[in-house]
């Protein structure tokens, strides 16, 4: 095991990706030390997102609010605009919090423990380990995709997921050393997004092709497997995008709970499941509501939506939220509030 482990720090000292989160392992051998506010605020904003997704929106976090208590001093729109489009928006209202109670419970540094950090907002056991390792090289297993798809390889799994789960995370500690666990913790997620890929494995250059099961056996590309997905259902609603004859657009911002949650968007109806009655939607005044040509398609993670687009000309009303033409920025919507507002555009 300590074999595997060094041979994997040692490519993962001349290999590692740059991200702009992550301190280099030559920083790290000089002396600098990872930054947890850094670590945390990138793992929440990983999840369930890709990499190359997330470093535009990682470094305009950073460059605004720089610190935990910059981001906890932060107006809850502020953050929400700058999270829209990034999806899994209850993971932006747990980040505030979380920030607010490390500011006014802990002094604005981060927990140096697991158990605390599990009892933060927002942070679940993947995150809590991930900043454990990676920013106190506390000796605890990280276990993302990428890993469970190297795990699945090296040991040859072929029990699926999600069922495997737990022994692939028994492998993967087995294997986590007890020095410099948060650079072994970047460096098999390494392996798995630039090596032991999904579709293409360069097998011939892994630092682990010599004792890896799956590629003696032939079966890199079968791994790992996975139990098959219920399809998706279909659910449809109306979006109304309603202007004033100043320019400014009549909004809503959303419940706290439920999809797209705290958002800035148009108002709409209720998303019906395709094989359900579809009453008509209400519009949110009186007004010559009219159907956009075309309509908008969006999959959320456990449906797909389809939404009809109205439009009109509608008057000032002190109950309703207007936002000024010169205040109105189509990239502080979630996506599927920014393809109803490019459908009406084109």
């Amino acid at each position: 095991m300590r074999d595997l482990s060094s041979n994997l720090l040692e490519w993962y000292d001349v290999h590692a990706r740059p991200m702009p989160w992550r301190t280099p392992p030559t920083e790290k051998k000089a002396g600098v030390r990872p930054d947890p506010y850094r670590i945390w605020l990138s793992e929440v904003m990983l999840q369930q997102t890709t990499v190359a997704a997330v470093k535009d929106y990682f470094n305009r976090f950073t460059a605004r609010w720089p610190t935990v208590a910059d981001l906890a001093a932060a107006a809850d729109g502020d953050v929400m605009g700058e999270w829209a489009g990034l999806g899994y928006y209850a993971r932006a209202r747990n980040l505030l919090k979380c920030a607010r109670t490390i500011t006014n419970e802990h002094g604005g540094v981060f927990p140096d423990d697991h158990a605390t950090l599990l009892s933060l907002p927002g942070i679940g056991p993947y995150t809590a380990a991930a900043i454990s390792s990676i920013a106190y090289d506390l000796r605890h297993v990280v276990v993302d995709g990428n890993v469970e798809r190297v795990m699945a390889r090296l040991y040859d799994i072929h029990t699926p997921l999600p069922a495997a789960k737990a022994e692939m995370t028994a492998k993967a500690e087995r294997l986590t050393p007890k020095l410099r666990t948060g650079d072994y913790a970047q460096a098999v997620m390494d392996l798995g997004a630039t090596i032991c890929t999904p579709k293409s494995p360069a097998c011939d250059i892994c630092p682990w092709r010599e004792p890896c099961k799956a590629r003696k056996n032939g079966t890199p590309l079968e791994l790992p497997q996975k139990t098959p997905k219920k399809p998706k259902p279909v659910r449809h609603g109306t979006v109304y995008l309603g202007r004033r004859s100043d320019g400014a657009w009549l909004m809503e911002r959303r419940p706290d709970k439920g999809l797209l949650g705290g958002m800035l968007g148009f108002p709409g109806s209720d998303w019906i499941d395709s094989d359900a009655p579809r009453p008509p939607g209400t519009p949110p005044t009186s007004a010559d509501w009219k159907a956009t040509e075309g309509e908008v398609r969006h999959t959320f993670t456990h449906f797909h939506l389809l939404l009809t687009v109205m439009t009109a000309a509608v008057d000032s009303d002190e109950q309703l939220l207007f936002l000024g033409h010169n205040d109105f920025r189509p990239s502080d919507l979630p996506t599927v509030m920014r393809k109803a507002f490019d459908l009406i555009e084109k």
